[in-house]
């Protein structure tokens, strides 16, 4: 059984002022997204599934399905911030969407294979794709997961401040613990996490998660229960959100599943500002020169 990709489509881009898992960064009008289902068919992976807005879906499916049909299974999920178990409703004033562990969970009955989530304005480059499906095929059990580890320093945005998973592995390279650091940035050419006034110094070397994951479908009920508490115990408030990071770290240290920690030195790169835009699309130029990426991606 080929292996599916849960691509987190569902932002609004509020900080890039659009739809930015639409917008078109390659010579040929390629989204990020486009780069990265079409790594993902090269590896090996059966199927794409979609977490979008009802709200846009239509030019959604309007831009993907002419490119991906006959390529790739598609399939469409929904994250609406009325979308809660039983019993819990969303508080008045309430804007913001529950967050990555929220939208994850809008694929459980559509997902019964192994399968790697990612971010859908996030570049993971090919070798992603494949340490992925490597990994499914040499670890079958069911609480066996991964991730991609890749380095901080290049995983920055040059024109603000980005949130990102800081790992800890042990000798054997599983991931022990992750804190989520909601500002990092770089200030006189060095790395630094705010916590409101104060402001500590990072090596730039760090293992941190981009959230490109590899789980097993067991990772939805885990997903559920973890949901279902963070709903009870902070579902009244306004902003605060739910990170698949997070349940995946309680899960790590209860003892009910391992992580491998697949370290990459890849750049990774992506959009988080408008300003990102330029550096995106140099990068995948370079990427067309190098021959890793035909001139017109789907014209095969």
């Amino acid at each position: 059984m080929k292996p599916t990709l849960l691509i987190l489509a569902a932002g609004m881009g509020s900080r890039y002022g659009g739809l930015k898992q639409m917008d078109e960064l390659g010579p040929g009008g390629e989204s990020i997204i486009d780069y990265s289902v079409y790594d993902a068919i090269r590896a090996g992976f059966g199927k794409v599934v979609f977490v979008i807005r009802s709200s846009f879906e239509k030019p959604f499916k309007e831009r993907f399905e002419s490119r991906l049909k006959g390529k790739i299974k598609t399939e469409y999920v929904f994250q609406e911030l009325g979308n809660l178990p039983e019993g819990f409703s969303v508080p008045e004033g309430r804007e913001k969407p529950w967050g990555t562990g929220h939208a994850m969970l809008m694929a459980k009955d559509v997902i019964h294979e192994p399968f790697a989530i990612i971010n859908a304005d996030d570049f993971y480059g090919r070798e992603a794709y494949t340490s992925a499906v490597d990994f499914i095929k040499n670890n079958p059990g069911e609480n066996q997961y991964a991730m991609l580890g890749y380095a901080l320093k290049n995983t920055l945005s040059d024109f603000g401040t980005v949130s990102r998973g800081v790992c800890d592995t042990d000798n054997n390279g599983y991931l022990t613990n992750i804190t989520e650091r909601t500002k990092i940035g770089k200030e006189n050419g060095n790395i630094y996490y705010y916590e409101g006034d104060q402001k500590t110094q990072l090596s730039g070397d760090e293992p941190v998660s981009m959230n490109f994951w590899i789980f097993k479908p067991s990772f939805f009920e885990h997903l559920q229960n973890g949901f279902e508490k963070f709903m009870a115990q902070k579902g009244h408030e306004l902003k605060s959100e739910y990170y698949f990071n997070t349940c995946a770290d309680e899960v790590i240290k209860s003892g009910q599943a391992t992580t491998k920690v697949i370290n990459t030195n890849a750049q990774w790169f992506g959009i988080t500002y408008k300003e990102d835009k330029p550096k995106v699309q140099n990068s995948l130029q370079q990427l067309i020169y190098q021959k890793v990426y035909p001139q017109n991606l789907w014209d095969i």
